[in-house]
């Protein structure tokens, strides 16, 4: 089990940190860049139908670190649903066995 947890540990930052030193000149984009460079390929007179809420609210776009702060603080709430979903999951395991 603890080989496997550690062969595990190890493919996982194999497959984060190869491409980085094998990769040197590539850019690393997300998926709404992709996607954006994608639409306008294909029609170059789109206009996107929605804006942000945020941007409406501003009047403009956020800043870099506003949108990694609220991306953070999402995925700390998700990650805390999940671990008391999990967590519950184990305490009611440990009750079924109690009775």
């Amino acid at each position: 089990m603890k080989k496997t947890v550690i062969a595990a540990i190890v493919v996982i930052f194999l497959i984060a940190f190869v491409p980085l030193f094998v990769l040197k000149d590539a850019e690393f984009g997300g998926s709404d860049d992709a996607g954006s460079v994608v639409v306008e390929e294909v029609d170059s007179s789109y206009e996107p139908w929605a804006t942000p809420v945020f941007e409406q609210l501003l009047g403009g776009e956020l800043p870099g670190e506003v949108e990694s702060l609220l991306f953070c603080i999402q995925t700390g709430i998700g990650v805390g649903i999940i671990a008391f979903i999990m967590g519950r999951f184990v305490e009611r395991k440990k009750w079924m066995k109690d009775q």
